[in-house]
Parts: C-alpha cells; sequence; structure tokens
C-alpha cells in the first residue's frame, strides 16, 4: 500500500515494525530506510497505557480512561454499547510481548 507513496517521495512512518532483526533486514531489502527511532519507555509505563486502553468493536472507537475516558464508564459515547479490552492488552500479555 506504501509504494505508490514511497515512488512519489514521500516519506513512510511505521510504529512498531520491524520488531525482529529479521523484519529489519526484510524491510531493508523492500525499501531503503533513512531513519530510525528507538523511544526507550519504562516496560511499566507501556503496561499502564496499553492496559488502560478499551474499544467499542463496531465502531474501533478507542478509550483510555487516563486520557480519554468514556463518559459512563465502560460504554460507548455515541452508541451506549459496552466497552471491551482485546485480549491482548491485557497487562500480563503486554509484558509477555515486551520480552
Amino acid at each position: 500500500e506504501a509504494a505508490p507513496n514511497l515512488e512519489e517521495g514521500k516519506s513512510l512512518l511505521l510504529d512498531g515494525f520491524p520488531r525482529t532483526v529479521v523484519q529489519a533486514r526484510h524491510l531493508e531489502e523492500v525499501v531503503h530506510v533513512d531513519l530510525v527511532i528507538n523511544l526507550d519507555i519504562p516496560t511499566e509505563t507501556i503496561v499502564e497505557r496499553i492496559a488502560d486502553r478499551w474499544i467499542h468493536p463496531a465502531s474501533g472507537r478507542i478509550y483510555s480512561y487516563s486520557y480519554k475516558p468514556p463518559k459512563v464508564e465502560g460504554l460507548d459515547d455515541i452508541t451506549g454499547e459496552p466497552l471491551v479490552q482485546r485480549p491482548d492488552d491485557e497487562p500480563d500479555k503486554v509484558r509477555a510481548r515486551l520480552e
């Protein structure tokens, strides 16, 4: 999907990719990488922020209880339907992903 933009000389921002050396090498085979920025965030900060994220599955709206909470706890602002936490956003699963 990014190829047309790259061909026009536009930039590309990848968030969370590549995660491994193998992925990085493959990426370099496909596109030249000019700059890499690595943000060194404490694990617990990442866990807190991701575990704080709840979504409305039908619309994809995302809420965060620390900085963008729903008007009514546990319910979508627009539809009033229940919010859910993705299984991979649970604290133990986030920690496992970061290891």
